[in-house]
């Protein structure tokens, strides 16, 4: 979907929350170089495309209005978004001599990653990092070749010689479209119940269905699924469509949840808590870009650093 003809860009968010800060529409214009002149004509243009008057405006000087302000409250975190996805994107297409060679599972690299290299860049503006996004065994493989400097993964199971750390926490839940016969139970489903539904998983190998097979008792506690998808957006969007229950993290369905596109189904009889892991060979001390990038990760998630 589309944005609107009057949705603002992002110099023109920058200019009103520097205005917030800086208490007037000139202050806020130099504090990011615009030209007053530019700057009123750029407000001025919105509000007229929007119908949105932001500008309170007198011979003392042009000040925010309160639907204004309530924008810049807004405008904050879209610019906090675009900041993540410069940083995801830097990441993706770094060169091929990389400071700092980062691998990810799916989930992780979708909802996590970028707020955590956003992070390192404000620490270390001149690092080069390059992202890498596999499905959990791939990352521990690539790791174990010596591919990666770090990766980060959501598997339980983890193969020999890889230093690890826990991270972060995550939930698996279970979904379903708000009209399956499940969204009206009163009841939670029982560990056996899903272990014998044929479920909308995601593929062999991945972080997500590797968590969910161990917490059933393995794979071959499961009946064949009735598809494997290789994303988290295609497992969701067949839930959305009316197909069979999921299992998915939290982080991948919470908007979806909150909107009412999907119902959570509570469980009972088995935990679906798992562990997002730091993975790295070498010493066992991990220092330098990828040490920082393993700390910041930590107290994002309100881990004290290990």
């Amino acid at each position: 979907m589309g944005a609107p003809r009057d949705w603002p860009d992002l110099p023109l968010l920058e200019l009103l929350v520097s205005v917030s800060e800086h208490g007037s529409l000139g202050a806020g214009a130099r504090a990011v170089g615009m030209a007053q002149p530019n700057a009123s004509r750029a407000v001025a243009r919105f509000e007229r495309a929007s119908g949105v008057r932001l500008l309170r405006r007198s011979p003392r000087g042009s000040t925010l209005t309160a639907e204004g302000a309530l924008v810049v409250d807004w405008a904050r975190d879209v610019l906090d978004a675009a900041e993540r996805l410069g940083a995801g994107i830097d990441a993706l297409r770094a060169g091929t001599d990389p400071r700092l060679s980062v691998a990810a599972s799916m989930t992780v690299a979708e909802y996590l990653v970028p707020a955590w290299l956003t992070e390192l860049r404000r620490r270390h503006p001149e690092v080069q990092v390059a992202l890498s996004v596999h499905n959990s065994a791939d990352v521990a493989t690539g790791v174990a070749a010596g591919s990666y400097d770090i990766g980060f993964l959501e598997s339980p199971e983890l193969p020999g010689g890889l230093h690890r750390l826990e991270v972060a926490h995550d939930e698996l839940v279970v979904v379903v479209h708000p009209g399956h016969p499940w969204a009206r139970r009163r009841e939670p489903v029982t560990s056996a119940e899903l272990a014998a539904t044929p479920l909308v998983v995601r593929e062999a190998g991945s972080g997500t269905r590797t968590a969910l097979e161990t917490a059933l008792g393995g794979a071959g506690a499961m009946v064949a699924p009735a598809l494997a998808l290789t994303s988290n957006a295609a497992v969701r969007l067949s839930v959305m469509a009316g197909g069979p229950p999921a299992v998915l993290s939290a982080l991948a369905v919470d908007a979806a949840l909150a909107s009412g596109e999907l119902h959570r189904v509570p469980v009972a009889g088995v935990g679906l808590e798992r562990r997002l892991t730091a993975v790295w060979i070498g010493p066992r001390q991990l220092t330098g870009l990828a040490g920082d990038l393993v700390q910041i990760a930590e107290r994002s998630s309100g881990r004290a650093p290990g």
